[in-house]
């Protein structure tokens, strides 16, 4: 199990990771169930630096910003990058081969860019008014955890949209270890969060297997892009369904 964390943390997360031995892709789908565990700790990190801001005495929108940049930092960018790749790809039109071509390209168009930004406005405006730094810290780790669970539930039910590349080399996951990791993430976001964290759960799987759906008709399948931009997609659901819910 330590060694099955370690692999997730290598792959989903920036952290300096030491792994004993050589790792393969398919390590991977043999740890699935750990991403949400790395989904947490990633949380957490943008939780204690949310609240770290508000002690001193920052507003929450500061303290907001401050907490997106600590996860950013603790995955290297890693989802936001699958994020704007998958932007870009959808943005070449219906041609499935050109829109693949694009995604693999690591410059960054148009529609990549506005894309990130969309994606930081939405996070960034669904945080800020959660005022309570505790409340926001929980919210935090459970988004962290159910935006990475869903990741590997994508990847249990969609083939690899291309013949190498990430989702092709790691392969499908056992379904037992995928289940493994969605109801951890389902017990700790109710836990943390109660009826909040069924509903936000609930809204944040609906919309980003709806999402997956739709990159998967279109691309033939995931990618480690599209799997980014779940994530991404999953965790915005996530936090917006606690904002209206507060509101």
């Amino acid at each position: 199990m330590l060694q099955d964390l370690k692999v997730a943390a290598l792959f989903l997360t920036s952290l300096p990771v030491r792994v004993t031995g050589q790792v393969s892709m398919r390590d991977l789908a043999q740890a699935v169930y750990a991403f949400p565990i790395v989904g947490a700790a990633v949380g957490l990190s943008g939780g204690l630096v949310f609240l770290l801001a508000s002690l001193l005495g920052l507003p929450t929108m500061p303290a907001a910003l401050l907490a997106i940049t600590a996860m950013i930092l603790a995955t290297g960018g890693l989802h936001e990058d699958g994020l704007a790749d998958t932007a870009d790809g959808l943005g070449a039109g219906e041609d499935r081969e050109k829109a693949l071509a694009i995604m693999r390209d690591s410059r960054i168009g148009s529609f990549g860019a506005l894309a990130l930004m969309l994606a930081l406005l939405a996070r960034l405006m669904a945080l800020a008014p959660i005022f309570d730094p505790v409340l926001a810290l929980k919210v935090l780790v459970a988004a962290g955890m159910v935006s990475r669970a869903v990741m590997g539930l994508v990847m249990l039910l969609q083939p690899s949209a291309k013949a190498t590349g990430l989702a092709a080399e790691t392969g499908r996951p056992e379904a037992a270890r995928v289940a493994i990791g969605g109801g951890l993430a389902l017990i700790v976001a109710v836990l943390l969060l109660r009826q909040l964290g069924l509903v936000a759960t609930g809204a944040a799987v609906a919309v980003a297997l709806l999402v997956a759906w739709w990159l998967g008709r279109r691309l033939g399948g995931c990618t480690g892009d599209t799997l980014g931009a779940v994530q991404q997609v999953a965790e915005i659901t996530f936090l917006l369904a606690v904002t209206a819910w507060l509101g």
